[in-house]
């Protein structure tokens, strides 16, 4: 791996942690807008914050020892936000991210065959292929680049690799503007709505979401369609059926297993959260590489070294760890979940070593950010740079289990991690290895949360093949 000592550092664009608290109307307009620029300094530098929102406590935690409290040592005292449950549930009603008790306790079970780190990598040369498939539509024969919208290129590329491993491509349909649905579906059904924050009733019309039913309707139908499809395949032929995510989910089918409808639930919880964040990751990595000339050249030498010795892609996420360490670096600065919300069943207390406590009341809302907790100066060096070194092998250590969350932790962590990995390494790899990515112009997205975080008004990139390379 060629060296990355001493890069010029590169400072992305997010909100500077504002010096005076908002009104309750400004926080309702900037959660509406942006909730990501409604943290204060003492999010960014205190352990734990108590305050009120509208009448209800909230406790923003930064503290690795609270988290582990939180979402392992006593997980069965805090259960899903109220307000994150009236954002996704009209979404994804009983999929794996919202379903609760014994219904999540059987989604988890039914899935957890088709992520393990074995099935994972036997994925590893469809992700390749659809790569290489994928880059197709970057090919210009102009010398000066091409200009594209790379968030949009990346939400469809991780939508064919999704389409494919998980459902043997028999998902996707003939013209289907995949990315902009799913961004029509996010604009209007991932962002809290002012009736969310004040706890109104699930029945009151949020109008922030009128606009997205359509979309939903859309997304539903191409599920059930899909259903329908695979379920005369294995009725007619049980042993020419894919062996996938979708037969193995309808083959749990039935009263110890899966409803119909929990199975419809799970399947679009995966088109719309399973490859939308690793979507956003990887045009960020794409945006903090293109800024970043020592680390992209890095990363270029370790990339050229393994494709030229014809690794297995299998191998290529061991053996490429600076990728990686960039993959991982925009994640920690772009969290594709920005926030994990629950709620405290019962009054509870945390004791830290230093001996500073905090009691949490029962109803309290617990707020564990990831977007705060990523940037946070009690825990990071120059939390705010782009510095893929501090994931590299020699430094993880470095990194507790619970400062760095972009999967989450305890029982609900994310299903996919290794699958999400593994796939952003091999598309990177693919596509860095023939194109360079540069910032086009002016280019400096600003970051909004909406269901993930993603750059606004899409991410302009110049691409332009790279030179022969041995």
């Amino acid at each position: 791996m060629a060296s990355t000592e001493s890069p010029d550092l590169f400072e992305p664009p997010a909100p500077l942690p504002r010096p005076v608290p908002p009104s309750k109307l400004g926080i309702i307009r900037t959660v509406l807008r942006n909730p990501l620029e409604l943290w204060g300094l003492p999010s960014y530098t205190l352990p734990w914050i108590e305050t009120r929102f509208f009448g209800r406590t909230t406790i923003i935690v930064n503290d690795p020892g609270l988290i582990r409290h939180v979402l392992v040592d006593n997980v069965a005292n805090f259960a899903m936000d109220e307000v994150r449950q009236l954002v996704l549930r009209p979404i994804l009603r009983d999929g794996l991210l919202t379903a609760e008790g014994d219904v999540w306790k059987r989604s988890r079970k039914a899935m957890a065959p088709v992520f393990t780190p074995r099935h994972a990598r036997g994925f590893a040369r469809q992700m390749l292929s659809k790569s290489e498939e994928f880059t197709e539509r970057f090919e210009t024969g102009e010398a000066e680049g091409t200009v594209r919208d790379i968030a949009a290129d990346m939400t469809a590329l991780t939508y064919l690799i999704l389409s494919e491993t998980l459902f043997s491509g028999e998902i996707a349909t003939e013209g289907q503007d995949v990315a902009a649905d799913v961004d029509a579906l996010l604009h209007h059904m991932g962002r809290i709505d002012p009736l969310d924050m004040l706890a109104a009733p699930a029945w009151l019309p949020r109008l922030t979401r009128i606009g997205g039913r359509q979309v939903l309707a859309k997304f539903r139908a191409l599920v059930r369609s899909t259903m329908e499809k695979r379920k005369a395949a294995i009725a007619s032929d049980p042993q020419s059926a894919p062996r996938d995510f979708l037969t193995l989910l309808l083959e749990v089918e039935g009263p110890q297993g899966l409803s119909t409808e929990e199975i419809e639930d799970n399947i679009l919880t995966f088109i719309g959260a399973g490859h939308e964040t690793t979507a956003r990751a990887l045009a960020w990595t794409l945006y903090c590489v293109a800024n970043s000339p020592t680390i992209r050249t890095a990363m270029e030498t370790e990339i050229d070294s393994v494709l030229n010795d014809g690794a297995d892609p299998v191998d290529w996420l061991e053996r490429m760890p600076l990728v990686r360490a960039a993959f991982e670096e925009a994640l920690r600065l772009y969290p594709p979940a920005p926030s994990i919300n629950r709620q405290a069943l019962k009054r509870d207390r945390f004791e830290a070593p230093d001996g500073t406590a905090i009691d949490i009341r029962k109803g309290a809302t617990i707020l564990i950010m990831p977007w705060t907790l990523h940037r946070h100066e009690l825990y990071w060096e120059n939390p705010r740079l782009f510095d893929p070194r501090r994931f590299l092998p020699e430094n993880r250590e470095k990194i507790g289990r619970f400062q760095y969350l972009p999967f989450g932790a305890g029982p609900r962590v994310c299903i996919g991690a290794t699958f999400a990995l593994q796939e952003a390494v091999i598309a990177l790899a693919v596509l860095m290895q023939r194109f360079r990515f540069d910032t086009a112009g002016d280019t400096r997205p600003w970051p909004v949360q909406k269901l993930t975080v993603q750059p606004a008004g899409g991410l302009a990139m110049r691409v332009t093949r790279r030179a022969a390379h041995s």
